[in-house]
């Protein structure tokens, strides 16, 4: 944890740095940050009040009441008593206050401009994806949800979900490193003699990076069998398992299959509610011993 809080630190003062957010003044402006921050919010809002704005930007107060009466004094802001609300004053800009806000904002796109130009489209992208995924960890409710994509898998996925997948039952469940090996093979024979006709992989995508699979492979005879279902961990709760299996079952039908079968393990209780939710029933149970535990191995079908 103590490295953990370091790193953190480590990272606002390098970016703090970056952004100039030491400097006295805001991108050479006759402001300072926090005041630079008050002018972009009312500039940016249709109407707004001292509460608004504490609340928004988290400062305290009083704090907020001396950024707002120094840029009264200088022409920036004017307060208009509500009209509903007698305690507070409408926060707005001048028309100095206008000019300052586009200034200010001008001079904000050319020193972002400036950062990343260097960085090139690839590295551009990089950067924005992980600043994006910093702000939802942390909370930031303004930004859009995006949706989970199903999408078939592109080079380098396949290998991806097999180390994902040994790393998360390894963490979850102590499993040892012959599952990576049987996940390798599963995964390996796929690539090498799948039937697009009749198998497929499935993976989906959330926020831009890989969030759980499945694969569909042909078992003969008019039965398929479903294999290395998983989701990540930060990713449960979207209701991406259900989705996954859930496909895997309307394209078993398309493709002419009568039934699905499956393996899975009793512990792995989150997968055994989606299989008993998609239809498919326990038919066997078998002890063994796999993966460095004593597991109670699970035999699932679902007539299609």
């Amino acid at each position: 944890m103590t490295d953990d809080i370091a790193e953190v630190r480590a990272f606002s003062r390098f970016y703090t740095r970056v952004a100039g957010a030491l400097d006295s003044h805001l991108l050479q402006s006759p402001f300072s940050l926090g005041e630079g921050r008050v002018i972009y919010e009312v500039a940016t809002r249709q109407s707004t009040s001292a509460a608004d704005l504490a609340r928004v930007l988290s400062l305290d107060p009083g704090y907020l009441s001396r950024l707002l009466y120094k840029l009264v004094d200088a022409g920036i802001i004017a307060l208009t008593p509500s009209l509903t609300d007698r305690r507070q004053n409408i926060i707005g800009l001048t028309k100095e206050g206008r000019e300052a806000f586009l200034a200010l904002d001008a001079s904000s796109n050319t020193a972002v401009s400036s950062l990343i130009a260097p960085l090139g489209a690839g590295k551009q992208a990089a950067l924005l994806a992980a600043m994006a995924k910093i702000r939802r960890l942390l909370g930031d409710e303004t930004l859009p949800t995006l949706p989970v994509v199903i999408r078939p898998p592109r080079p380098g996925d396949i290998g991806h979900i097999v180390a994902r997948q040994a790393l998360v039952y390894a963490g979850e469940y102590g499993w040892d490193a012959s599952y990576e090996g049987l996940a390798a093979e599963i995964a390996g024979q796929f690539l090498q003699q799948h039937d697009p006709a009749r198998e497929f992989c499935l993976i989906a995508e959330h926020e831009g990076e890989v969030a759980g699979s499945v694969f569909l492979v042909d078992a003969h005879k008019g039965v398929s069998q479903l294999r290395l279902l998983y989701v990540e961990p930060a990713a449960r709760g979207l209701g991406i398992g259900k989705s996954l299996v859930g496909e895997c079952v309307t394209r078993a039908r398309l493709m002419g299959y009568k039934r699905i079968k499956l393996w899975t393990q009793s512990i792995l209780v989150p997968a055994r509610r989606i299989y008993a939710a998609a239809g498919f029933e326990l038919v066997r149970e078998e002890a063994h011993r796999s993966f460095g535990q004593d597991l109670i191995g699970e035999y699932w079908e679902l007539e299609l």
